[in-house]
């Protein structure tokens, strides 16, 4: 049955990608983008954060930034296999690394080089009508939780059901971590405050403006919250079509 929410092409089931084309344009589309990448260990609860800093084709090697935090790094060290997952408009591109990677530099700065995979998984998982806000329409947001020594205010620019998009005054790359769950995103909605848990999934710093930008998914959102959102997004959308 049909939502007000759900686009005319919902997700798609996951691909594995295995032509050398397929694999090397997606992971291009990460690096040209500076699409974050979220780092983790099978053996390890934490994770970290890096970027695709370069692709050599030729050689079939790929080099990822220094992981932040960076003592990420004595588990490279110890040759742990690790996976990498990046999103690129709402398509998950995810791989796993099995081998020793190699400790190196790149423009004066410290990388990580590592075999191109030979399989990447490609996943198209965004399903929900994402309601983008106008200039104007901005809506005041705060970030809170455990892992926050204080909260952070900034502005909301899309909602779905599901996530949305925020902007923040600053680089916050030091105090904000993709794959954390943050306890309290407040954001005051035209009919009032909704609070719920997000997970960041995406971060990222534009230096020019000196705005960070942030992805995060609803986490455990009560039925409340839910329909708040719904509510808004069903909204905006209507508006939106009036519009056309």
């Amino acid at each position: 049955m049909s939502t007000p929410f759900t686009e005319d092409t919902g997700p798609q089931p996951p691909k594995v990608l295995k032509t050398a084309a397929e694999i090397f344009a997606n992971l291009r589309h990460l690096q040209d983008h500076h699409d974050p990448l979220i780092i983790s260990f099978p053996e390890r609860s934490q994770r970290f954060q890096s970027y695709l800093v370069a692709i050599n084709r030729e050689r079939g090697l790929l080099a990822l930034d220094e992981l932040i935090p960076n003592d990420g790094e004595r588990f490279l060290k110890n040759g742990e296999t690790f996976n990498v997952e990046g999103f690129h408009d709402g398509v998950r591109i995810a791989w796993e690394c099995q081998q020793s990677v190699q400790i190196g530099e790149l423009d004066g700065a410290r990388c990580y080089w590592s075999g191109l995979p030979n399989e990447v998984i490609y996943h198209q998982r965004r399903n929900a009508f994402r309601a983008p806000l106008k200039q104007g329409q901005l809506l005041s947001i705060e970030l809170a939780g455990d892992k926050l020594s204080n909260s952070i205010k900034g502005q909301l620019l899309d909602i779905s059901a599901t996530g949305c998009r925020l902007r923040f005054q600053g680089n916050l790359g030091s105090r904000l971590q993709a794959g954390q769950v943050y306890e309290r995103l407040s954001v005051k909605l035209p009919f009032g405050t909704i609070s719920t848990a997000a997970e960041l999934r995406h971060l990222s710093y534009e230096d020019k403006l000196d705005m960070t930008y942030a992805g995060l998914r609803f986490y455990r959102m009560d039925g409340l919250a839910q329909r708040s959102i719904e509510r808004f997004v069903y909204q905006v959308q209507r508006e939106a079509r009036q519009l056309e």
